[in-house]
């Protein structure tokens, strides 16, 4: 947001106050000023006059001048071509240093003798205000002829870049940068709101029906001028070249003029746009378009779609004639909302209506009235046509008590009553120690008591509340938080020692990618307004995307091993938050080297299940088949701890790798509140030692591995200690069936186990497992 310390002077006198103290005002009230540049015209350039204007005899584009400079008339050859007698213009005299270096000297043109120049208003260092040299009036305030041009406010100013954050659209304007300030200094705001008499004044009624839908969410309201002789004047065309905008047409720069300057988004619309052939009447209606915007229309055309854009066809192109002037207004969350549903084009203004404008139609309207008269012969039609929604105040309650512990300091009652008067805030107090606070519809980044007491201190500055020692009490500082807090360094240092990566990414992900793949996305209803970008337009609902995009920036910028994880947030399709951990293993297992002859094997199922049992312990493995289409179909499975599922363990699929430029990848997401983080018990271990035994049973392809496991669980004996699959095998005298190889660990706590007793423990599984389901040994 750029503003001039001489623009702001129109809504609040800040001439005794200093550029510097302005500064850090704005910094202190949350309006942090980015950069700070000050113009000066040199010494020796004053206002002159042309009172005579010649043909110069040897050049037909050059004039020859003659210009009151106030102590004297100087002749001047000129080759502006719009010089004329009478112009009022800025004069470099002999003497005078230009700010490109430059120094003005008596010189001979085509032989007439020229003491001084005339000058453009890039020649004196403002930029290209307009083209030729500069046409004085009485925008810049009062002057006299030979006068310095410096000593002039407007020559002499401050420009101030403000880096505004997105909820203070309230701030998108001089207007509202000078309230703001209006509060810090305890100074009125200048209101520019005009009683206009209507005798002899042609209503607009005359002129202009407007027709509409109800329920549009839209403010919106019209006043009707007949241009003559508009004349934009020198102070519009110099500002908006230090705001860095121009538009094509008069009308249309004096609408962002006043726009930029009032906050309230106005457009001008040619008046026969809106006519038929051969018609006086104007005619247009507000309703909703094809896509569900507020737009107006004429008969059969769209003029424009209120708060996002204007047709080329319904501006104004020209300075005779009538146009109609429309200030609109819309809640900024409306805006946003059906925007990022849509995403359709749109203009400059959208900015300002997504972020908040300012909702005093009138206030505006007058401002841009007030200009238009001021430079003009033009005809303003009486009253105005206007569409409105009420609007019901936001109230919110504090009491001085919950002020003064959330700030930490006692602030008088009636400082916190005039702060929020001169913020534009409606006071009442519903008991000696409470305040019952109206917030103004043009502030709607406030929506709670907090945000209350936000004000208040920005406006108090921090620096102004005393600081006081901090009070140390004994507690238990080992709470739910710290449990949490260790329970993800535990994880997350298990993680590193294993050879992963932390990867960490936005907590938002790309919609197309989520869908794309099958994860959950978040409830239209409950989407983003205002996303970042848009490959940053949701919530993210797993972390498995965001792994695989940085391992495919690794894989591109040639690893040939990629390890990594991230513990981080998820959201639901209600947003609702949960806490996930990721993990990914792409490519080779090791580094090349001597021990693998240069040649290293790529990770695989196992080793990828290996990986993570050293970082989150013992689990099992059941068979499973994800809801997304990130997985490898036959290499996929549930990770259960205890018997309860925490996670998913895959390959991914063969395509997947191909479209994100990854050798053979594993990924697995685990629910982080589920794993375990108990403190560790210690257990009896047997001084004897282990036997082992290893059984081939024969069993149908189709069984599952878990009925056999279910049945050895059960029959197992005291002195078996664990078991598990090694091997499995086929071939065409076994058919259908297969044979399952299956280690057994024994052990007992009394003594080295003999044969007998190793025996009586595998009879007592082969039995078990021929009984229950039918199956011997090979």
């Amino acid at each position: 947001m750029i503003i001039t310390k001489s623009w702001l002077n129109e809504w609040i006198d800040l001439s005794a106050i200093s550029t510097d103290k302005l500064v850090k005002t704005l910094n202190s009230i949350g309006l942090e000023v980015d950069s700070v540049s000050t113009y000066k015209i040199p010494q020796k350039i004053v206002f002159g006059r042309v009172v005579e204007c010649v043909k110069h005899p040897e050049a037909d584009k050059l004039n020859i001048c003659k210009v009151d400079v106030g102590t004297a008339t100087h002749q001047i050859v000129c080759g502006a071509s719009n010089v004329r007698a009478g112009l009022d213009v800025v004069v470099a005299t002999v003497g005078a240093v230009m700010p490109d270096g430059m120094v003005i000297k008596p010189v001979k043109l085509r032989g007439v003798e020229s003491e001084g120049m005339i000058c453009s208003s890039r020649e004196i260092g403002l930029g290209d205000v307009q083209d030729g040299i500069i046409e004085l009036d009485s925008s810049i305030g009062k002057y006299s002829i030979g006068q310095e041009i410096s000593t002039n406010s407007i020559f002499s100013d401050d420009i101030i870049e403000i880096e505004l954050t997105a909820n203070r659209g309230d701030c998108l304007s001089i207007r509202g940068i000078a309230r703001d300030l209006s509060a810090a200094f305890d100074k009125p705001l200048r209101e520019r709101n005009t009683k206009e008499s209507e005798e002899k004044r042609v209503g607009i009624g005359r002129i202009l029906t407007l027709s509409h839908e109800n329920n549009l969410d839209v403010n919106i309201r019209y006043k009707a001028v007949d241009l003559k002789n508009l004349d934009l004047p020198f102070i519009v065309k110099l500002r908006l070249t230090q705001i860095e905008d121009k538009k094509e047409s008069d009308v249309e720069s004096l609408m962002l003029y006043a726009t930029h300057s009032s906050g309230v988004i106005l457009r001008a619309y040619s008046f026969g746009f809106f006519c038929a052939q051969n018609e006086t009447m104007a005619k247009a209606s507000l309703c909703r378009d094809e896509n569900g915007f507020a737009s107006i229309m004429s008969k059969d055309k769209k003029a424009s779609i209120v708060g996002i854009i204007q047709e080329d066809d319904s501006k104004v192109t020209y300075n005779e004639g009538t146009v109609l002037i429309e200030a609109t207004y819309i809640p900024p969350n409306v805006i946003s909302k059906k925007m990022q549903e849509k995403k359709i084009s749109a203009g400059s203004m959208y900015y300002r209506a997504s972020r908040g404008s300012e909702p005093d139609l009138n206030q505006g309207l007058d401002y841009c009235i007030s200009v238009i008269e001021s430079n003009s012969d033009s005809l303003v039609f009486g009253g105005t046509i206007e569409v409105g929604e009420p609007h019901e105040d936001k109230m919110i309650s504090v009491s001085k008590k919950e002020i003064d512990e959330i700030i930490g300091a006692n602030i008088d009652k009636a400082k916190i009553t005039k702060i929020l008067k001169n913020l534009g805030f409606n006071t009442t107090k519903s008991s000696a120690e409470s305040f019952v606070i109206s917030v103004p519809k043009f502030r709607h980044d406030i929506s709670n008591r907090q945000d209350i007491v936000e004000e208040i201190v920005r406006l108090v500055g921090i620096d102004n509340i005393p600081s006081k020692p901090f009070t140390f009490t004994e507690d238990n500082g080992l709470g739910d938080d710290y449990f949490r807090y260790k329970k993800r360094q535990t994880y997350r240092h298990k993680a590193a020692y294993s050879g992963f990566f932390e990867s960490i990414h936005f907590v938002f992900d790309e919609k197309r990618v989520l869908e794309e793949f099958g994860f959950e996305t978040i409830d239209e209803n409950k989407e983003l307004l205002n996303p970042i970008v848009n490959t940053l337009d949701t919530l993210r609902s797993t972390l498995l995307t965001g792994l695989l995009k940085a391992a495919s920036n690794n894989s591109k910028n040639g690893y040939s091993s990629v390890k990594l994880f991230e513990v981080g947030s998820v959201f639901n399709s209600q947003r609702e938050e949960s806490l996930k951990m990721a993990m990914l293993f792409c490519g080779d297992r090791e580094s090349d080297g001597l021990s693998n002859s240069g040649k290293p094997l790529k990770a695989d199922f196992a080793f990828f299940t290996k990986k993570v049992s050293d970082i989150i312990g013992a689990f099992e493995l059941s068979a499973f088949e994800t809801k997304h289409t990130l997985s490898h179909p036959f290499q996929s499975a549930k990770i259960l701890i205890c018997g309860e599922v925490v996670g998913e363990l895959f390959r991914v699929h063969p395509s997947v790798e191909d479209s994100y430029d990854l050798d053979i990848t594993y990924m697995c997401e685990l629910d982080f509140e589920k794993l375990p983080c108990s403190l560790k018990t210690a257990k009896q271990t047997s001084k004897y030692q282990a036997s082992f035994r290893d059984l081939s049973i024969v069993m149908s392809k189709e069984m599952s591995y878990a009925k056999v496991k279910s049945v050895i669980d059960s029959s197992a004996t005291k002195e078996l200690v664990r078991f598990y699959p090694v091997d499995k095998y086929s071939d065409e005298l076994l058919g259908d069936n297969m044979s399952l190889s299956i280690r057994f660990v024994l052990q007992s706590f009394d003594k080295t186990l003999e044969e007998d007793d190793i025996t009586k423990s595998m009879d007592s599984v082969l039995n078990a497992l021929k009984n229950e389901l039918g199956l011997g040994i090979r």
